[in-house]
């Protein structure tokens, strides 16, 4: 796996990021040799991002309402962040996730990482990616505010 590029101007999220210090550090999270874009490789995808986030102090698994069992992928103080490896249809709904919490005033900055659409098709059928997510982002910019980094790997 590789980092293929990001996508940083929705709502100045590249600045936010940066100012941060935070945007090479998660986009270096993606330069990893040994995970392999294949078909099924989505576990190894998961479970490295996982380690990498957890080792600098990340929260796994964000609730956004317990009884409803919904979630983001991880977190750490005003910043969350959701890896999509699945579904098409799941895209659009991690946006609104990240959005809900933006608008509780539970985070102030996003990131969203998703394979290329090549790598999508390596993955698996109807795989979500990032090309697509960004055009949806451009269309809905008054609608997702939440400053929102689209990191994408292949």
């Amino acid at each position: 796996m590789k980092l293929a590029f990001t996508y940083d101007d929705h709502h100045s999220a590249g600045a936010e990021w940066e100012r941060r210090d935070l945007k090479e550090w998660l986009t270096d999270i993606f330069e990893a040799p040994a995970v392999k874009i294949e078909p099924r490789c989505t576990a190894a995808i998961r479970q490295h991002v996982e380690t990498e986030l957890l080792n600098e102090g990340w929260a796994l698994r964000i609730n956004l309402d317990q009884e409803l069992g919904l979630n983001v992928f991880a977190g750490k103080d005003d910043i969350a962040f959701q890896l999509q490896t699945g579904n098409m249809s799941r895209a659009p709904y991690d946006l609104l996730k990240l959005q809900y919490l933006f608008q509780a005033g539970r985070i102030e900055i996003a990131a969203l990482a998703l394979p290329t659409h090549d790598a999508a098709k390596a993955i698996g059928d109807n795989i979500a990616y990032a090309e697509r997510v960004i055009r949806e982002l451009q269309l809905f910019d008054r609608v997702i505010t939440v400053p929102m980094l689209v990191v994408a790997f292949e």
